[in-house]
This record gives C-alpha cells, sequence and structure tokens, in this order.
C-alpha cells in the first residue's frame, strides 16, 4: 500500500446482478471500462479488491469481484464508492488535466476581472463545463457561472503552478 497517496475517486459499485454476487458498475472515467484498466480497487468500506472479470451488460457494466461471492456480499458493497490511490494515474500529456486538479483554481477573464474559484466540473455530453463560483455577488450580480471548458475560444490558459484559469469570457454573461 502506498504511503499516504490521496484516494481518487473513479467510480461507485451499483446494485447486485444476478446471485453470483456481480454487481452492476458506475464507472466516472472517460472511457467506462477505463475504470478496469486500475487494481486494485479500494471500496469505501475501507478494502482492497480485485477484479474477478466484468463485462458489458447492455449500457451498462458488470463486474465479479474477489471475494464477494453472493447476492448478499454484493448487497453488502452496494453503493460504496471505487477510489484508487492517485499516483495509480497516468501522468497527462502537456496542456492536459484532471478535472480534480481544477477545482478550486481562480478564474479571471483577459481584462482580469476576478469571476471566482472553481467549483466543479462536468461533462453535459457536448463539452466540459466549468461550474465557477464567486466570492460574494459580484458587480454583476452573478454568485456562481458556468463556463464551458473549451480550449483556446474560451479557455486561454491554465496555470497550474498559480492555480489560474484565464478565460475569454464577459463577466456579464
Amino acid at each position: 500500500m502506498s504511503q499516504a497517496s490521496d484516494k481518487v475517486i473513479i467510480g461507485k459499485i451499483g446494485a447486485p446482478y444476478g446471485v453470483k454476487g456481480w454487481v452492476k458498475i458506475n464507472s466516472y472515467t472517460d472511457m467506462p471500462e477505463g475504470i478496469f484498466d486500475y487494481s486494485p480497487w479500494q471500496l469505501g468500506d475501507g478494502k482492497e479488491y480485485q477484479i474477478d472479470q466484468w463485462r458489458p451488460q447492455g449500457k451498462n457494466l458488470v463486474a465479479k469481484i474477489e471475494g464477494i461471492e453472493s447476492r448478499d456480499d454484493a448487497e453488502r458493497i452496494k453503493n460504496l464508492d471505487v477510489s484508487i490511490d492517485e499516483d495509480q494515474l497516468p501522468e497527462l500529456e502537456e496542456g492536459e488535466f484532471y478535472w480534480r486538479e481544477l477545482t478550486g483554481m481562480q478564474v479571471v477573464t483577459t481584462q482580469g476581472y476576478d469571476l471566482g474559484a472553481v467549483k466543479d466540473v462536468f461533462n453535459t455530453g457536448a463539452n466540459d463545463v466549468l461550474q465557477v463560483r464567486a466570492k460574494v455577488n459580484d458587480a454583476f450580480g452573478q454568485k456562481e457561472r458556468l463556463i464551458p471548458y473549451e480550449m483556446d475560444s474560451v479557455i486561454i490558459s491554465v496555470d497550474k503552478e498559480g492555480a489560474v484559469i484565464t478565460v475569454d469570457w464577459d463577466p456579464g454573461f
């Protein structure tokens, strides 16, 4: 077990599937089946688990986890978060970021207007979106903004060291 590595939640255990310990898997990875590239999993109960086997089932994913042998066992781990050690994540290319790295960064416009800090990042299907919360209701009466994460057109730069995202965005919008 690695020393003091941060945990990253990559999914959640869903409902039991069948009677032999299989469970549905809710994946938070870019490609849903990518969740199975990581091992071992740490579940919300604090224990480590290996994946015995997995497969697509309709639009869902199901998995058989070692040590989970019955529907009762599967029921016991239902709704637990699936996490891994941060150092299990692959290194990203220059200019790529994990969503969790963007959370908390200050967002300023190209004109230097402080829009607030990134509260959350999520995907709408069309693109990723930054949820930016102002410290107080700003001059434009905005407490929160949703800004599309579109490199070059909206996101001008991400300064990881300075924790600042520069955007081409009208503060009145």
